[in-house]
């Protein structure tokens, strides 16, 4: 009778399956992957274009103070002020005659960057906190 010898040969005549489960593996991955799953949603009422006008929302009441590059520096809503305290004067007196005025600060890129901060700062000294300050696109 032919017998094997049972030592260190008997490990080089098993299959070495390493090489095989990698491959089907990745195989299995690709599938999961590409598989077309359904998409589940639910019903919903999506509600329909009736008759009925949008209505327009009324525009909110504003003051727009502008800075200049050249004297007269101050501006409010396109009247000129030659001197900063006429010009906090008025702006003071028409917010405590309108108080939900909204302010919006329009600067010309070429005036000094002092004439805006002394503007902000008398903003924020009659408590105005939240101002709109227009820009170019």
């Amino acid at each position: 009778m032919i017998e094997l010898d049972k030592g260190a040969d008997n490990q080089e005549l098993s299959i070495d399956l390493t090489a095989l489960i990698d491959i089907i593996f990745i195989l299995l991955v690709f599938l999961m992957l590409t598989a077309n799953t359904q998409l589940l949603a639910l019903p919903v009422d999506v509600p329909t274009s009736g008759g009925e006008q949008a209505q327009v929302l009324a525009p909110k009441p504003n003051i727009s103070v502008n800075v200049m590059a050249k004297a007269p520096y101050w501006a409010i809503d396109g009247h000129s002020y030659a001197a900063f305290s006429d010009f906090s004067a008025e702006v003071a007196r028409r917010l405590t005659v309108e108080p939900e005025l909204e302010v919006i600060v329009a600067a010309d890129k070429q005036a000094e960057v002092q004439l805006l901060l002394q503007l902000l700062a008398m903003l924020q000294a009659h408590k105005i906190s939240q101002t709109q300050i227009l820009m170019e696109p």
